[in-house]
């Protein structure tokens, strides 16, 4: 006959096994509960058109960016349509760790080489209505000698952005986003920006709206607050669509600012799109 007390070791076990097992179901269930929750992205590229989109490359994943942006189309004929006017970037990005990335890029106006930072601080879920993301950029431009500026130093080359990204996904077809920004501009022509404005408060805002699987329109504007009234420049307005293509996503677009770097297109936009002074172009990224 079984004693007693090797009855009650038998039950206790039993109980500890049952109630182990209820929690590692628990934890199981917590997880799929989480992994459920997150929305999907806002936006399919890592731009919406020249504003940085809240989209960042996965852990491993290195992407090729190429934009490219022609001469104004205010000059007709005589430029082909600004096909013999371009500005080329060229920006390799990797996904560092789990939401944030680093790149380093190229760009021939002002022969401007770039690096940035993009970080994922917090994802749209359930239970928080919103994406947000750091980014920041600095950059220099080399194309200013000491043969035009003698005096000039390294730190004058620098021009500087940081930005905090603020997307949601409304629906299956519309995303926006807001992007509060601050640019630093080391050198500057005061016969163009019409006053000493290096520092610069900036409010970029963003859409995507989808019009089928593969494609959507998107547009993205941003509001210098720091701009001279006398100054030539203009706040950046793009328009342009998205089409996917299998690993690639190819953005279409036309916008008043031909430069690609963040400092650049917020601070100085050249264009007019009132007087058609506006420059086509596009964005090619491919992901390895």
């Amino acid at each position: 006959m079984m004693k007693p007390y090797f009855s009650v070791v038998i039950f206790l076990f039993l109980s500890i096994s049952i109630c182990a097992q209820d929690d590692l179901l628990d934890e199981l269930d917590a997880l799929t509960e989480e992994e459920k929750k997150y929305e999907l992205p806002a936006f399919k590229a890592m731009k919406i058109g020249n504003l940085q989109s809240t989209k960042i490359a996965e852990k491993g994943d290195l992407y090729l960016y190429v934009s490219h942006r022609f001469g104004t189309l205010q000059n007709g004929i005589k430029t082909f349509f600004g096909l013999d006017q371009a500005n080329t970037k060229i920006q390799l990005v990797k996904g560092l760790w789990e939401g944030i990335q680093m790149s380093i890029g190229r760009e021939s106006l002002g022969e401007t080489y770039s690096t940035s930072i993009k970080a994922r601080l917090a994802k749209q879920s359930e239970t928080n209505a919103f994406t947000y993301v750091f980014y920041g950029t600095a950059n220099i431009n080399t194309q200013i000698g000491e043969d035009r500026l003698p005096d000039i130093e390294f730190g004058d080359r620098m021009s500087y952005a940081t930005q905090l990204l603020i997307s949601r996904r409304f629906s299956d077809d519309f995303s926006f986003l807001v992007a509060p920004s601050y640019v630093r501009q080391n050198l500057q022509d005061l016969n163009i920006t019409g006053g000493r404005t290096h520092n610069q408060f900036v409010m970029g805002l963003g859409g995507r709206y989808k019009l089928s699987q593969r494609m959507s329109i998107n547009m993205d504007y941003a509001y210098n607050f720091n701009r001279d009234r006398n100054s030539l420049f203009n706040d950046p307005l793009t328009i342009g669509v998205d089409i996917e293509t299998g690993g690639h996503v190819f953005q279409l677009l036309f916008s008043n600012a031909q430069s690609t770097n963040e400092p650049g297109f917020l601070s100085n936009a050249e264009g007019n799109w009132e007087d058609g002074d506006i420059f086509f172009g596009f964005n090619i990224v491919r992901v390895f």
